[in-house]
């Protein structure tokens, strides 16, 4: 799939407009819906080769956030070959009780893949507990940058950020 079969793709399918409350507390106009675009094979298949072509030639392991991270996490591991892992937001209460489920090692080169990224709070979350295994985050990609403070944010948390898509690509306009 093309750049630009992509970027129609995810706005056909995931772009709402209305009033919402985003993860971050934010209103806004519009939401992407990572669920409608996440379920879908093409789409799907087409960000795991997005994730691949942000993937450093260091880098051992890739992970994804619970629960939208997951999907695109497995994806990317599909492209490239590489394991994967989940992040927990928060640990479970019953069997090993873990924050992450696979293999993250001390050492380990880490993707940290994200879908819609506007304050960077649940990677930066995601991302403390790897650097906290021992493991290093070599960069967070996500798939979309709502372009509302996430590259800064976490840029000042001090990892590198990238994006496949931005809020611009899909001829969003700003909130305000």
């Amino acid at each position: 799939m093309t750049r630009e079969e992509l970027i129609k793709r995810i706005k056909e399918t995931a772009y709402l407009e209305g009033e919402f409350i985003l993860r971050s507390g934010k209103k806004s106009r519009y939401y992407l819906d990572k669920y409608l675009f996440e379920t879908c094979p093409d789409i799907l298949k087409a960000l795991g080769e997005e994730f691949a072509r942000h993937m450093a030639a260091d880098v051992n392991l890739i992970a994804g956030a619970e629960l939208g991270g997951v999907a695109l996490a497995a994806s990317a591991a599909m492209a490239t070959g590489k394991n994967w892992v989940i992040i927990r937001n928060s640990k479970k209460g019953y069997g090993t009780g873990k924050m992450v489920e696979g293999v993250l090692k001390a050492g380990d080169v880490v993707l940290l893949v994200e879908d819609i990224a506007t304050t960077g709070g649940q990677v930066l979350e995601a991302a403390k507990i790897i650097t906290e295994a021992g493991a290093r985050v070599d960069r967070i990609v996500c798939v979309i940058d709502r372009k509302q403070g996430a590259a800064e944010n976490i840029a000042a948390a001090g990892y590198r950020f990238e994006s496949i898509l931005t809020r611009d690509d899909l001829g969003i306009k700003d909130d305000k």
